[in-house]
């Protein structure tokens, strides 16, 4: 089974994409975790899973709702593109560290969605809120056979 991780500050804008495909996954009957992004964390909730779907705002310099996607077993992650996390130590680091103990699960894709604004109160932008919805759907596709409440 596949483990999906939404990560994100519900109150800063963009930086809740992540956190908002996970809950429009739970509306589409796919079991979707949410998480703050902290390292320890993240490696706790993917400890001994073989494939993770981890879902994020990115802030690389990309049109804002620009989706990408890595697959983090291939090649380590560009720090840059997640400067926008409020933790000292992310998404980035959970994975590069992860990857230096061999825990790191054998599938790990990284959604990225690209924000413009962070600040805390604020909601996300209008591209973002669109990016949610095709990221959400793309994972669906992408795990067809996942069993549905």
């Amino acid at each position: 089974m596949t483990l999906i991780i939404g990560c994100g500050h519900p109150d800063c804008g963009d930086d809740a994409a992540g956190l908002l495909v996970a809950r429009r996954l739970r509306e589409l009957g796919l079991p979707a975790v949410e998480a703050s992004g902290e390292a320890t964390g993240l490696m706790s909730c993917w400890e001994g899973e073989t494939d993770v779907i981890l879902v994020d705002a990115t802030l690389s310099g990309a049109p804002a709702g620009t989706i990408q996607v890595w697959e983090a077993e291939q090649a380590p992650l560009v720090r840059e593109r997640f400067r926008c996390s409020t933790h000292g130590l992310g998404v980035v680091e959970a994975i590069e560290l992860s990857r230096a103990l061999g825990r790191l699960p054998p599938r790990l894709r990284i959604y990225g969605i690209e924000g413009r604004r962070f600040e805390p109160g604020a909601g996300p932008s209008p591209e973002v809120v669109q990016a949610v919805e095709q990221v959400a759907r793309r994972i669906r596709e992408e795990i067809p056979c996942m069993k549905q409440d």
